[in-house]
């Protein structure tokens, strides 16, 4: 278990975007989880995944990260080659088990595992709902989100953080104007 606690401002998301909100903004400058082992750590616990929070699998981790922030900032056709030599390392065998049809993922390295999986996870949601893929509407935030939202219009990252500071900027444009 980590010891140290994830500082990130969003999480939760599915696995492909929460590698993305690995970098985030705070006052002004870009923060990176993933400098180090440590915060590798972190971010690997947040998903559940078990994989050792080795050089290895940080460097696997970063390249996953560039590659999606290259499809989703980006076009897909920028990113899928850079997403495809990602899923190289990594294969999805179809089972048969008691409790029906089954899928398990397997991989020369395990060091690929997370990277793999969250280059996986992008390619699902890009099947069930593309245009739910988001980046924060506010100007100076760099999160990601899967909107979630019943009529798809969410904009922002989070409504108490980047919403709110709009809907403030907003209301001092229009009180200086007044």
């Amino acid at each position: 278990m980590p010891s140290t606690s994830d500082p990130r401002p969003l999480t939760g998301e599915p696995v492909s975007l929460d590698l993305l909100n690995t970098r985030w903004m705070r006052e002004g400058a870009v923060q990176d989880l993933l400098t180090g082992t440590e915060g590798l750590a972190v971010w690997l616990a947040a998903n559940g995944l078990d994989a050792p929070a080795d050089d290895a699998t940080l460097r696997h981790v970063r390249q996953a990260r560039d590659a999606l922030r290259a499809a989703v900032d980006g076009s897909l056709a920028e990113g899928a080659e850079r997403i495809d030599a990602v899923l190289a390392h990594g294969r999805v065998r179809v089972t048969l088990t008691a409790a029906g049809p089954g899928e398990s993922a397997e991989f020369a390295d395990a060091a690929w595992r997370p990277a793999w999986l969250a280059a996986r996870n992008y390619l699902e949601l890009l099947t069930t709902a593309p245009d739910r893929i988001r980046r924060c509407a506010h100007g100076s935030c760099i999160l990601h989100f899967f909107d979630t939202s019943r009529n798809g219009t969410r904009r922002w990252c989070s409504m108490a953080a980047c919403g709110n500071r709009a809907k403030a900027s907003r209301h001092y444009a229009r009180t200086k104007e007044g």
